[in-house]
């Protein structure tokens, strides 16, 4: 009986190696279309319940995907305004923001001067280095900033695009996934794909409760305490808890 060789180790090591570095270049590379993507996939979670609730209705399957949509894209219209519009409102008190960055800043600074020992001069020092640093990089920092804006553009343009196509051909990218692994059992492909639908829409169903739950405990305390711009820092406070352990620090610290 002919044995075949098995694959020496480095070998595989080395395909294995190759195959990580093509995938991550793929996926920097070409991250101005992934993450479209991927937002869309979350997006069409998101929707496929209010969708499939219309296509129950007999609505005509583009409607059913277009009014979830147009209704969704409405809302964060209304939230990306609401923000813009109260943070003019922000630099209308720019000094009284200025005085309290340096409230804030001043403590700080004596707080890094008992705690860590560095003096309030080196911190100033540090503050002037970075300040020329910045000047010095400032047309790349408006050449990045720039091409921020432009990705974010491409973004609201590709995002409801992709998710249309990916609600209105839904059985045709299943039946894909299904072809894809036909050599194993079709009930087992069927049941995975349900399960991680099921999961994602969970997950984004329990960050949206979150974010709202936050928002409104945060307004009925910020109301209560008389703070200024409450419903403003409510919102601001609510959609930076969306990132882990950090987006809640920076909310705590913009809120003092």
């Amino acid at each position: 009986m002919v044995q075949h060789a098995s694959t020496p180790f480095y070998q595989k090591l080395g395909l294995v190696l190759i195959s990580l570095t093509i995938l991550c270049l793929g996926l920097f590379y070409g991250k101005g279309i992934i993450l479209p993507i991927l937002f869309a996939i979350l997006l069409a979670m998101l929707l496929l319940p209010v969708t499939n609730f219309l296509s129950r209705k007999k609505f005509p399957k583009p409607l059913s995907i277009i009014i979830p949509l147009f209704l969704s894209i409405v809302i964060l219209a209304a939230i990306i305004y609401f923000l813009s519009s109260q943070v003019m409102n922000f630099l209308e008190d720019a000094p009284a923001l200025r005085e309290r960055i340096t409230e804030v800043g001043a403590s700080f600074q004596r707080w890094l001067n008992s705690s860590l020992n560095i003096s309030v001069p080196k911190q100033n020092q540090y503050l002037k280095d970075t300040v020329d640093n910045i000047k010095e990089e400032a047309p790349k920092i408006v050449g990045v900033t720039f091409l921020s804006i432009t990705e974010m553009v491409s973004y609201l343009v590709l995002l409801p695009i992709y998710t249309f196509l990916i609600l209105y051909y839904r059985s045709t990218i299943k039946v894909f996934f299904v072809r894809v692994f036909k050599n194993g059992d079709e009930d087992q492909v069927h049941e995975v794909l349900s399960k991680s639908g099921t999961i994602a829409q969970q997950y984004i169903t329990g960050l949206l409760i979150e974010t709202t739950i936050v928002f409104t405990l945060n307004t009925i305390g910020f109301l209560i305490l008389g703070i200024k711009y409450a419903i403003f820092l409510a919102l601001l406070a609510a959609l930076l808890n969306l990132i882990p352990y950090v987006g809640m620090l920076v909310a705590n610290i913009m809120c003092m």
